[in-house]
């Protein structure tokens, strides 16, 4: 029995870091950035050995040894794509990667031309969100404005319709104008206002 586990108490408990949910994101995605250049160094590592076998016909492969990574980002380039995956909402995160990893699949571009991929998918994303976000506010404004006007079409009128009483001008006063006007029951009603009551 070790001495070590009688002095687990010292030991600050384990606790799932409560980071930010950006933070998270833009990590995940530079992991991902970095484990395709790593990828695409081996791919071309076995390329360039197929070629070499082919060329020379002799096979040196398990002679050499190969740098754990050789292509790195540029620092300034770097902190860009970072700031980029900062603006990509957690929802997003996802489909970026698959989105990255369909095009890699598809061009399987040389390793330095995956930051500059991986750079296109990020605008994309954000390009989308943005246009989300602007059909949001579309429609938020579209609501309001639908509530104050169906506001304004539910209101109480004030006239009130009385069907028996008659002071309508009608074309056909014009005709009768020579006549004595009688009382009749007209098949409209009349519309007043409150004033007149």
């Amino acid at each position: 029995m070790s001495l070590a586990s009688w002095f687990r108490w010292n030991e600050p408990p384990t606790r799932i870091s409560q980071r930010n949910p950006t933070e998270m994101v833009a990590e995940t995605l530079m992991m991902e950035l970095s484990w395709q250049i790593k990828q695409a160094e081996k791919q071309q590592r076995e390329r360039e050995n197929e070629y070499r076998k082919i060329k020379t016909g002799v096979d040196y492969g398990w002679l050499v040894s190969y740098p754990k990574q050789s292509y790195d980002i540029s620092p300034g380039e770097r902190l860009q794509l970072e700031d980029m995956c900062s603006k990509i909402h957690p929802s997003y995160c996802g489909p970026v990667i698959l989105r990255f990893r369909q095009l890699i699949a598809e061009y399987e571009p040389e390793v330095q031309e995956i930051s500059r991929l991986f750079r296109s998918v990020l605008q994309e994303a954000a390009e989308k969100i943005k246009e989300e976000e602007e059909a949001k506010k579309l429609a938020r404004q579209w609501n309001t404005k639908n509530k104050t006007s169906l506001s304004l079409t539910t209101f109480k009128s004030r006239s009130r319709i009385s069907p028996f009483i008659s002071d309508i001008k009608t074309i056909s006063e014009d005709v009768e104008r020579g006549t004595q006007p009688t009382r009749r029951v007209w098949s409209m009603p009349e519309f007043r206002n409150a004033k007149d009551y």
